[in-house]
């Protein structure tokens, strides 16, 4: 590895677990990833704390978390506060309407204490027989979408009060029209065209360049890029890389917990920094939201790098990728069974680094490893 070569925290962090909690040590790690044992003792001294620093700092959590529950409880209470405004001083009943309407959004126990109410009574209230006046509203709300749907969808409150008064009923066209509103039943007005397509479409769509052309003959002229899961008992563990299509070396790399644009645009930052591009490079990705992002785009503008997409659910134009997490499924992932997203990070990052990069044999190499196949090509230029 050249001098001068940056690493991102995340690499720092799992190269320093490879020692720590998986018991390489510090030579073997640093050998493997082309680095200083002097940088991993450093790497290790930075982010290897002492016991003592880490019950401090799970206690300072402890303390944000309890914050953070009563900071959740008092903005609860607050929106609870807007929206009950118009019932705070009125009877029991309107307010236990009021909660049975908006338990969608907030707690009932929280409700109940803010209104100034027993929960008890709230369910006693659920649990109590219709009033008579609300089962004729029932009965008559029947009949209202009955005459909606024999026009067509097409009565507004009006004319269907005119239906009703012509079988009998003696409503009045206000109770109609209140009734119409709760059913959600609306006139048809007239046509009107949508202005514009639904349906999802990206943000930013870059022609496909590479037209399934994944045969390269330079290092760092094109990558593929793209993001899959990893199933732990924590929960999903989320992988972004970027593979040079020359060699099929993961150049860069990147796992969260949530699939955020960090997650990609943290692989990006690492393959940009581990290999130093010097011209323009092409990057395929497929149209994920993260791909089409004006965010994605401008750090693309920023390091010198052209986009280029798959056709829109055609996984076969960035099959270099998908190739790729399959192997480390089928190889690695599937025969694992991981506790916590930790652990699963730290069995992908030796997979990646510690085996698929620098040993295992690819045949778009001639059964050289992506690491081997580039050093006998930086060889023969050379002309060793």
């Amino acid at each position: 590895m050249s001098s001068g070569v940056r690493y991102t925290e995340e690499f720092k962090r799992d190269a320093v677990a490879q020692v720590v909690d998986r018991g390489y040590s510090v030579l073997e790690v640093a050998t493997r990833l082309g680095i200083s044992t002097k940088s991993l003792y450093d790497w290790k001294k930075r982010y290897h704390k002492p016991e003592r620093q880490i019950r401090q700092e799970a206690a300072e959590t402890a303390e944000i978390r309890r914050l953070k529950a009563e900071l959740a409880r008092v903005t609860e209470e607050r929106d609870i506060l807007k929206k009950a405004t118009g019932v705070l001083r009125k009877r029991s009943q309107v307010k236990y309407a009021f909660i049975k309407a908006h338990r969608g959004l907030f707690r009932v126990c929280v409700m109940c204490r803010v209104l100034l109410v027993h929960h008890s009574g709230f369910y006693a209230w659920l649990r109590s027989p219709l009033s008579d006046r609300t089962k004729d509203d029932r009965r008559l709300t029947g009949l209202i979408k009955q005459a909606w749907l024999e026009s067509g969808c097409v009565y507004g409150y009006r004319k269907i009060h005119d239906d009703l008064r012509s079988i009998g009923e003696t409503c009045s066209p206000n109770r109609v029209w209140r009734l119409t509103r709760l059913a959600g039943i609306q006139a048809q007005v007239g046509y009107r065209r949508r202005p514009g397509s639904y349906g999802g479409a990206p943000a930013i769509v870059a022609p496909n360049q590479l037209q399934q052309q994944f045969d390269v003959a330079q290092p760092d002229k094109a990558w593929v890029t793209d993001i899959t899961y990893i199933k732990t008992h924590e929960g999903f563990l989320y992988l972004a890389v970027v593979i040079d299509l020359y060699s099929r070396r993961v150049v860069g790399w990147s796992m969260q917990s949530r699939m955020h644009m960090d997650l990609v645009l943290s692989a990006l930052l690492m393959a940009v920094w581990r290999r130093k591009p010097r011209s323009k490079v092409i990057i395929h990705s497929d149209q994920g939201s993260q791909f089409t992002s004006h965010e994605w785009q401008k750090f693309l503008q920023t390091h010198n790098l052209e986009a280029s997409m798959s056709r829109r659910g055609n996984c076969h134009d960035n099959a270099v990728a998908e190739s790729f997490f399959q192997l480390l499924k089928r190889e690695r992932i599937r025969r694992r069974t991981y506790r916590d997203r930790t652990e699963a990070r730290q069995d992908v990052f030796d997979y990646i680094e510690f085996f698929y990069n620098p040993k295992r044999k690819h045949g778009n190499n001639g059964m050289l490893s992506p690491v081997e196949f580039e050093q006998q090509q930086n060889w023969k230029a050379q002309g060793v």
